[in-house]
């Protein structure tokens, strides 16, 4: 039996992900499912035992690095192993560097230690289990982890961080057996973006992109775990995002251009 550990999933696409895994993986799988709200993970819990596979809830705050290592230890001490860590657990940002006061500038460092940080300790306190299983390792990084947005300054910052680290452990853990994908979705319809910072490091309400033809949530976990299975090095979300990571070498000033489209009108800088 599988243990896998999914960060961030008591909502949007960590939530997906233990569903799909939930249906594919049934009694062969044992979930840990991590977040910072019990309740929203006991109703994900919910549904993967109803697909059948094994849920275990373990509220974690990955901004915290004793949490991180304590969701490690508590998986390991209940089912024994690792063999799975889906480092998803995020926060998404927008605001104008410009607008945001110097005294409100302590919220990027709150969204570094989420998005980066908590990805590296949760990784470090699994790494022993993972080069004993040979398993796999997923972090879910973002298409502006590849190519800067404007008005995410904060968000890009963590992401490319993200998606250095990995890039790098990548390489490190090659001759180990264990797998490294990084992911990097584009828009996708999930309330992430709402319930991100605004340059006050309040939760924005709404959304900075524009989001008409946003992905499923569906197909993105259902992208990720192919990845995942298929031990891919990163799997590139939409045709725009692969085509944005060459033209950035090629046309980095067309490239600027396109993601100052994506925003909507209201954001833009002026």
């Amino acid at each position: 039996m599988q243990t896998l550990v999914i960060t961030g999933a008591s909502d949007g696409i960590g939530a997906e992900l233990a569903r799909q895994l939930a249906t594919t993986h049934g009694a062969d799988a044992t979930l840990v499912l991590a977040a910072r709200q019990r309740d929203a993970l006991e109703a994900v819990a919910v549904q993967c035992r109803q697909a059948g596979a094994r849920a275990l809830v373990v509220p974690t705050d990955v901004s915290d690095e004793a949490q991180c290592r304590a969701l490690t230890t508590e998986a390991v001490r209940q089912t024994g192993r690792i063999d799975v860590l889906i480092n998803n657990a995020g926060v998404s940002a927008q605001a104008l560097f410009a607008e945001v006061r110097a005294e409100d500038l302590g919220w990027y460092e709150r969204l570094m230690r989420v998005n980066l940080w908590g990805s590296v300790w949760c990784t470090h306190a699994a790494l022993p289990q993972l080069l004993a299983t040979r398993g796999r390792i997923v972090a879910v990084s973002s298409l502006a982890g590849l190519v800067g947005v404007p008005g995410r300054t904060a968000y890009s910052a963590s992401k490319f961080a993200m998606s250095g680290f990995f890039e790098a452990l990548r390489a490190e853990l090659k001759p180990t057996g264990v797998s490294v994908t990084t992911a990097y979705p584009g828009v996708v319809a999930t309330r992430i973006r709402h319930h991100g910072y605004n340059a006050r490091g309040e939760a924005a309400g709404s959304s900075g992109l524009k989001e008409e033809g946003a992905m499923s949530v569906e197909e993105c976990a259902r992208l990720i775990l192919r990845g995942m299975e298929r031990r891919q090095r990163e799997v590139v979300m939409t045709t725009k995002g692969k085509l944005g990571r060459f033209l950035k070498l090629l046309a980095p000033g067309l490239v600027e251009k396109m993601a100052l489209a994506a925003l909507k009108d209201e954001v833009k800088p002026r």
